[in-house]
């Protein structure tokens, strides 16, 4: 006799619950393989390392605020922990719903809430074998079967600290934390330069500065510079070794000892050894890269004056005159307690034996100090200046000084004096400034800010909420069949990929195939698009671009372009007011440019000298603010003149995201591609040599897009005949050879030779001069010589 159908249910509901149940258990601890996670709120949910030294896991950071972390396993309590990496130390995620999955697809991601993709390794790998592991050495490896080449490691991405035999290259830095407690990214950077020589660098909130090794003797400690070669590591017996030649040895060297290195929160770089003393182990300082930590630049702020002792450590104090900005934070230094004063109503206080690093904007040789008094009282931008003499040419000098920066008291024959009101300057007393003193306070940690929708933790009704759902799911699985068959032609998996963009008017297909009159007025046309010109029903004009191309790469082009413009908003970037998503087609609605693209004007020639001008400003605006300003930092990857268009007045709108990619601003400054992006002749090197992507891919391509605005030439079929019969060339290089040519002759006409003759005599020969010059910086092989958006457009508003 067959079972009545209730039975049948509850059968069945039992066992998925069953499922549910057990597939909760705890995370064995050893790999974790494709489909699987770990759950930030289980805390047997961790990744150990076979030889049990480093564990990865879920690391608490402030109040219900954690980060994905690799730690060492001795004394590995949650307040007492030796974190070795973090995956997001600059967003951390919330205690609730929190996880660190493989998805299908290869990629290792870790989301927040179940709602906010926080961090990923933006990897692809279809293989049965890809999983997740804790090595013995401290590194965490996504690989494909312990043979193969790892898909993504934590070495390749470290955060403040290297382990020993950690390579630290040419494309890595360890960036300090913010303090002992806020484990966000800090002011200070160990990094190897563009002339291959490993520096600290502060870069605070106000200014940056290299202050390791000293800029004015590195050359003395025999640093080579200019190596193709960049990389340092620390061995297990406490030597390091950089390829620009510093080296040392820790005090304990040849000691069977487990050791770091770490660039701390003090600007100083340590090496520490794990030591056991009085019953306990404990880390103990075996190097430190400076033995002052007083000549840290940033590491008091600035109007202050940083102090040190052996009995009594590092001490900041403010100016006499000056007040700590913040009463928990140093870095922000003090700001002055008075008005500025005039020139009659100033003086000075001295300083003995100290010294403000930088900041100089005049030298006087040979002055007594009341003429570098007076030169300071005359000028409103000093701030106080530096006395002593110096010793080549056995004069007395002075550096006056725009900023009171890096200051510091110590055992030197300087002199320093700081402008005051004369008020202030009666009641200064040398001894009490000495003594007034402040240790550094820490910082507390940050918490999360991230809003996310809150839901109940209620074990019960989750288990009650399946069971209905069950029940409901078998009773409506005829109608859900009917259904499903009978809208077959729509897909649903429209609805997951424009999340983002719901701020975005929603169009359907019908609605923009009116607009356009049946897409009959045809604006322009790509190789994956066609634009169409269209009036919205609230006779807006709108360019509707609609994908001809809809197969997976075509949708991943349209969903990267939706998710990009959806939170940009730059003057000179593109405005997108909706988009269509019905079906396969797959359309974008934005803004209309009346004058096209700079690629259609360019080859009208109707651009003059002061609008092509005003494109490179407009153009280099919108890449700096996508490159360093927005939320989260955009890689256009497809600039070109075809991808920049024109407003009524011709302002310049950087368009078309197909290709973009987009970085937390928690990550390392790269990014990863699984393929080839840009268009032929503006695509740099990088992309065809397979060398790691940056932001100056779009530098380099920049600097053609300005090139072709000087020249007239487009650089698309990247060969032009040369009128003199020599062999063909690229835009670059002809525009290369014909200034080094002239250069070498003496002859100083060379821009006229270049220039489109639409434009000829008809602009200003320096400015030009200097455009053609940082065009050719963009496009420099090297993408390490080549400047940032930010840069050029520094130098373009400087021209």
């Amino acid at each position: 006799m067959a079972a009545p159908f209730h039975v049948h249910v509850f059968v069945l509901t039992a066992t998925i619950l069953s499922h549910i149940t057990s597939s909760s258990s705890s995370f064995p601890g050893h790999a974790l393989s494709r489909g699987s996670s770990l759950s930030v709120e289980n805390k047997e949910d961790f990744l150990v390392s076979p030889n049990g030294v480093f564990t990865a896991g879920f690391h608490e950071v402030g109040e219900n605020a954690y980060n994905f972390a690799v730690w060492f396993t001795e004394e590995a309590t949650p307040w007492n922990r030796t974190v070795i990496w973090m995956a997001n130390r600059d967003a951390p995620i919330n205690g609730k719903r929190s996880k660190l999955s493989i998805w299908d697809d290869g990629n290792l991601v870790l989301t927040d809430a179940d709602e906010f993709v926080v961090w990923s390794t933006q990897t692809k790998s279809i293989s049965s074998l890809l999983q997740l592991q804790l090595q013995t050495t401290g590194n965490l490896v996504l690989h494909e079967g312990e043979k193969g080449e790892p898909l993504w490691q934590s070495f390749d991405h470290p955060t403040d600290t290297l382990l020993p035999n950690q390579l630290l290259a040419k494309t890595m830095q360890l960036v300090s934390s913010r303090s002992s407690t806020n484990y966000s990214s800090g002011f200070y950077k160990l990094f190897f330069d563009i002339d291959s020589i490993l520096r600290i660098l502060y870069d605070g909130p106000e200014t940056a500065t290299v202050f390791w090794p000293n800029p004015s003797i590195f050359l003395l400690d025999r640093r080579f510079l200019y190596r193709d070669n960049r990389s340092a590591s620390l061995d297990s017996d406490g030597q390091f070794n950089s390829s620009d030649g510093f080296s040392f040895i820790s005090a304990d060297f040849m000691m069977r000892r487990r050791r770091i290195m770490r660039i701390e929160s003090d600007g100083n770089v340590r090496v520490y050894s794990l030591v056991e003393g009085k019953g306990r182990m404990r880390w103990e300082v075996q190097y430190q890269f400076l033995s002052n930590p007083c000549t840290i630049h940033g590491i008091c702020g600035r109007n202050s004056l940083c102090t040190y002792s052996p009995n009594l450590g590092r001490q900041c104090a403010c100016l006499h005159g000056y007040k700590m900005v913040n009463s928990e934070d140093w870095s922000n230094g003090c700001e002055p307690e008075f008005q500025p004063c005039t020139q009659h109503d100033c003086g000075f206080i001295e300083l003995r034996h100290a010294e403000f690093y930088g900041y100089d904007f005049q030298l006087l040789i040979n002055r007594t100090t009341n003429t570098c008094k007076k030169a300071c009282l005359e000028n409103n931008k000093c701030m106080g200046f530096q006395f002593g003499i110096r010793d080549d040419v056995g004069a007395h000098f002075c550096f006056l000084k725009s900023s009171l920066r890096n200051g510091y008291q110590m055992g030197i024959n300087y002199l320093m004096y700081i402008k005051l009101p004369k008020t202030l300057v009666s009641n200064f007393n040398q001894q009490t400034e000495s003594q007034s003193t402040s240790s550094c306070p820490s910082h507390a940690p940050v918490p999360i800010i991230r809003s996310y929708k809150k839901k109940h933790d209620l074990k019960p009704f989750r288990l009650m909420l399946v069971f209905v759902c069950t029940i409901a799911f078998i009773e409506f699985i005829c109608l859900v069949f009917f259904c499903h068959n009978s809208r077959k032609g729509s897909t649903t998996t429209e609805q997951r990929y424009f999340q983002a963009a719901t701020t975005f008017r929603r169009f359907t297909y019908i609605e923009l195939k009116k607009a356009s009159c049946n897409f009959s007025d045809e604006i322009g046309r790509g190789g994956a698009s066609i634009v169409y010109k269209g009036k919205l029903a609230d006779n807006r004009v709108a360019a509707i671009k609609m994908l001809t191309n809809t197969n997976h790469q075509g949708e991943a082009e349209f969903q990267a372009e939706m998710s990009t413009i959806g939170w940009v908003n730059h003057m000179n970037l593109i405005e997108t007011w909706g988009y269509c998503a019905e079906g396969n087609h797959r359309l974008v609605v934005y803004e209309f440019m009346e004058n096209g693209s700079l690629a259609e004007n360019l080859d009208s020639r109707k651009l003059d000298w002061e609008n092509r001008f005003e494109i490179a400003k407009g153009i280099a605006k919108g890449l700096a603010y996508l490159h360093e300003e927005c939320l989260e930092w955009v890689l256009h990857c497809d600039v070109k003149p075809h991808n920049i268009l024109l407003d009524s007045s011709y302002i310049p709108k950087v368009a078309d995201f197909g290709l973009s990619k987009v970085l937390d601003r928690g990550g390392i400054n790269q990014w990863n591609f699984s393929m080839i992006r840009g268009t032929r002749g503006y695509m740099a090197p990088e992309w065809v040599l397979n060398l790691p992507i940056t932001s100056k891919v779009d530098v380099f391509s920049y600097g053609v897009v300005i090139l072709e605005m000087i020249t007239g030439r487009s650089p698309a079929s990247m060969q032009l005949s040369n009128e003199d019969g020599k062999p063909k060339t690229t835009l670059i290089n002809w525009v290369r050879d014909i200034r080094q040519e002239f250069e070498e002759d003496g002859l100083e006409s060379w821009v006229d030779v270049i220039v489109d003759p639409s434009i000829s005599d008809k602009y200003n020969k320096t400015t030009m001069e200097n455009l053609v010059r940082i065009a050719l910086e963009c496009v420099e092989e090297d993408k390490g010589v080549r400047p940032s958006m930010s840069q050029i457009l520094d130098m373009l508003l400087s021209l």
